[in-house]
Formats: C-alpha cells, structure tokens, sequence
C-alpha cells in the first residue's frame, strides 16, 4: 500500500495543519524549571537527571513531574545523531535539553514519533557547536490531523502512536533479551576462562617464542598521497569493542604505510585500545588492515600451541577488571602490556573454549545472525513506518 493511500485511509478525507512548535494551542514549552546540578552538591537519589543525552546522573528531588519529550539543546549537526527522549514521571531536567509537552490536542507521545524524523540541521546556527535555541526550536514545523475536531484528531494521533509503539515495544522486548543474554555469556566466559596458576601453563605477552606484540601509527596528515584513494584499511581505537571488527571507514596508501610506523596486520590478529575512551577494549581482526598508534596488536607465532582467537577471548575477558583500575593507568603502554600473563591449555581445550563462546558470540553480537539482527529488522520496520505514518502533505504540496 502507497503511503498517500494508507494517509488517506486513515485520516479519511479529513485536513492536516501545519503549525509550529511555538504554537501555544498545542504545545507547552517546560523550560523555566530546567538547572542543572553541580556534581559536588548532587544528592544522590532515584530521580533522573537528564541531559542532552540520556541519563546522566541519579539525584535528589526533580524539576518536573508528567509526560514530557526532551529535546537536546546542544545537538549534533545529523539526523541519525539528534537526541529526543520521551520520559515520564518525576525527573531532573537539566539546562542542555528543551523540555516541551503537548496540550489538550496534542498527543505527547506523537511529539516524540514525530520529532524523531524532524530535520534539526536548518535550526542549528552553528555548524561547529551546534546548539538550538529556543527561537529556533520553536520555529520547527509540526503537524496536527484534524484540528477542528479535538476527539477526532486524537483518536488518529492515538492510532498512529500504537502502530509505532507496537514496533518499539518489540524492539526493547528484543533488547532486554540481548542484555540478559549477554550478561550469561559473560559469565560462562569468565568460567571457562578462568585458570589456577597451578592447573595450566602460563606465557606472558613479552615471550618473543609465542607473542608479536607491537602498535601502530599514522601517516602524516599533511600529505595527501599518504591518504588520497588509498586502498590499505587504517583503524583507530574506537574500532576496538571487545568483539570481531569486519571492516574499516577509513584507508591509507601503499605509500603511506610505507612512510609511517603503521604496519600491516595479518587476519585473525588481536587489537587492544592502548589510550581513550576504549582503552582496554580489544578487537578481534577479520581482514588484514594497519592501525594507528593507540592500538596494540598482539599475533600467536604458534597458532597449534595458542590460538589467537584464545587469546582474544581471554584479553577480553579482562576488561571489567582492567576498567575497574584505570584510575592506575594514564594509558596502557607496550612494557604494560607485555607484562600480562595468558593461560595456555591444551590444544584441544582451547578449541573446545573458542567454538563455546563463538557460539555465544554469534547469538549475542552478530548482525548477520542472532538478536543483533531482529533488533536491527525490528528497527528498520520501524522506521520505515514511522516515515510513512508522519509523511502528511506539506502546505506547498496541499497549495500544488
């Protein structure tokens, strides 16, 4: 079915107008009560404390009480990035979202559908920190079917939030079983990964008999034939996840890897984030790529005395505990790291060990295969939904 013919359909001949969402009629803008709270004077608590993106924080007492939709103040120049948040009941709002919620006609919860698919780019003055205002967040389009018949116009705003939230509500279903999956793969990772100094041999990653541990690095920005339609994958430490790596977004030249510390890393080769945000988090290469100088690579010289995709799993496994000490560690350094220790048991236990948990893997990480894909579909469905419920003539359409 067209989306013109399901429009039709559901709003059976009846008009749309086009207002904004300074429209008074429909819309209350919340904003006087949003403060935000120093982290030396927060009272912890079980209110939310929202910011620009999500929860930042748990305090005490709350600035608004309802059915509200945030929107960020300090946003992000792309669709796919922009933050809106739907929440209900008591809540700390901080002064980085706009707090808005619609009125006797207007549906909040289709606000929140509907400004999900809103183009914030046009309303954000400034492209290096962008920033809607209140000026210009009240200037941004929105719809209202049937405004002349309240009961009416909500009944189709009620009708196009249960579609959409039908489809939401599977996705989180989806995603509660993905967490609580994860969580057992986690623990039967930890349990068949855990050795007694006594029970297996240990090797460290400084042993030059077993391991080649080295990093990475950067051609010079400054020439553009390091860089100009290379064919050579090049990543960076936000690659590394704590799962396998497929692919890469960005690429150097042959010559380029030639003039730099970058080197060429085999398939099947373990990644591990030496500084950042992801520092301790590893990847598991499956395509041969270089990286740069916040990435360490570790290869097994002996893969039938050590598997690499072993040694994989088992630096993975100790992420929570490395984190868990990062205030010791300015950045994780190849000394650092040569000093850890891996277990190394038989052959046959270390295959048994990885077709375990690659199992798990796939369940819990593949988008290919397993939930990471229904929640992908699911989402998509969606979306796709979503664009076709909300895709009302717009006034120059309705004047054509």
């Amino acid at each position: 079915m067209s989306s013109a013919t399901f429009l039709e359909k559901l709003l059976d001949g009846i008009a749309v107008e086009w207002t904004v969402l300074g429209d008074e009629r429909f819309v209350e803008a919340a904003n006087a009560a949003r403060r935000p709270v120093k982290a030396s004077l927060r009272v912890a608590g079980e209110t939310p404390y929202y910011g620009a993106n999500n929860i930042q924080d748990y305090v005490d007492g709350y600035t608004h009480d309802g059915e509200y939709v945030l929107i960020a103040e300090d946003g992000s120049a792309s669709l796919e990035n922009y933050s809106i948040q739907y929440v209900t009941g008591k809540f700390w709002a901080n002064n980085h979202v706009h707090v808005v919620r619609g009125k006797q006609g207007l549906n909040t919860r289709f606000l929140y559908h509907y400004l999900r698919i809103v183009d914030f780019i046009p309303y954000l003055p400034n492209k290096d920190r962008s920033k809607l205002t209140k000026g210009e967040m009240i200037k941004i389009p929105l719809p209202i079917p049937c405004p002349e018949n309240p009961k009416k116009s909500l009944e189709i705003q009620a009708e196009i939030v249960r579609i959409l939230d039908t489809f939401t509500e599977l996705t989180a279903e989806l995603t509660a079983e993905l967490t609580a999956r994860k969580k057992q793969y986690n623990h039967y990772r930890d349990q068949l990964l855990s050795f007694e100094d006594g029970d297996v041999e240990w090797k460290t990653l400084g042993d030059e008999e077993f391991f080649e541990v080295a990093s990475g690095g950067t051609p010079s920005t400054g020439k553009p034939e390091y860089w100009d339609d290379g064919n050579v994958p090049w990543l960076k430490s936000e690659s590394c996840n704590n799962e396998p790596v497929y692919s890469a977004n960005k690429f150097i030249t042959e010559l380029g890897l030639k003039k730099s510390s970058a080197k060429l890393l085999q398939k099947e080769t373990t990644l591990i984030a030496l500084v950042g945000a992801t520092i301790f988090k590893t990847a598991f290469l499956e395509f041969s790529a270089a990286t740069n100088q916040n990435i360490a690579s570790i290869k097994s010289k002996n893969a039938e005395v050590i598997s690499d995709k072993f040694v994989f799993y088992f630096l993975t496994s100790l992420y929570d505990e490395l984190k868990s000490e990062m205030r010791n560690y300015g950045m994780l350094n190849l000394f650092t790291l040569r000093q850890f220790k891996i277990p190394v048991p038989s052959p046959k236990e270390q295959a048994s060990i990885v077709g375990i948990l690659d199992k798990f893997d796939t369940l819990t990480n593949s988008i290919t295969e397993g939930l990471p894909r229904e929640i992908a579909l699911r989402q998509r469905q969606y979306e796709y939904y979503r664009d076709l419920l909300f895709s009302f003539p717009k006034p120059e359409e309705v004047a054509a």
